[in-house]
């Protein structure tokens, strides 16, 4: 009999959790994400612009976005074309061309108050010796960076911030999303009354609820 009144609590804690909000998406961080062509196909860099040195005819790309981790960060969304970017580019000794692409990201990643710059690639003409971040200087200047020599802005985006966490929101359960969904199907004969979905849900917690008080007092009988 124990066994019975326990699995009906475990039911009930089921069903409210069901009928609760789902857990936390993980933090993000707002900031610019560098990148190398390999392939064909952007890499995330293992090194930061400032100590880069790309050759003659690379391709580097930057990227503003919320991101965990580099494992999820967006990548810029043009692809990493030399030749596309600088074509029209002639060589010049002693020198050499590096191909930029600059995404400034969406408006979702973008700070309050602040609209992102329209995507553009560019090709630096810079020393042979030049890192990333002075091929980078050479066509998207103003850059900001902060004591740790990480890059916070690029044409000065953003105007402020750098690195920051951004914090998480919870994320709908399932069922909340088919209650939802529910709710937005409704006929206009049941316009303003509550889903059929969360009537089922509450009366299902409350038959579970009373099915456990009933068999902790017939045990107590």
């Amino acid at each position: 009999m124990r066994a019975r009144v326990l699995c009906l609590v475990l039911a009930l804690g089921a069903a409210l959790t069901a009928l609760g909000a789902g857990p936390a998406q993980a933090a993000g961080y707002r900031y610019w994400s560098f990148w190398q062509s390999s392939g064909g196909k952007w890499t995330y860099a293992t090194e930061g612009p400032a100590t880069a040195r790309p050759s003659d005819g690379s391709v580097n790309g930057f990227r503003f976005s919320v991101s965990e981790d580099s494992g999820d960060s967006a990548q810029p969304r043009k692809a990493p074309d030399f030749d596309v970017i600088c074509g029209g580019t002639p060589p010049k000794d002693g020198m050499k061309r590096i191909a930029l692409v600059i995404d400034s990201g969406t408006p979702a990643d973008a700070p309050a108050g602040e609209t992102p710059p329209a995507a553009r690639s560019a090709c630096a003409q810079v020393g042979k010796d030049a890192t990333s971040a002075e091929a980078l200087a050479s066509v998207a200047k103003p850059l900001r960076y902060n004591s740790e020599a990480l890059l916070c802005a690029i044409s000065g985006y953003p105007k402020s911030g750098c690195g920051e966490q951004v914090a998480a929101k919870p994320e709908p359960s399932a069922s909340a999303a088919t209650s939802a969904s529910a709710a937005n199907s409704r006929s206009d004969d049941d316009e303003g009354g509550p889903s059929v979905g969360l009537i089922a849900g509450i009366a299902a917690v409350a038959v579970l609820g009373t099915a456990a008080v009933w068999q902790s007092r017939r045990r107590r009988g």
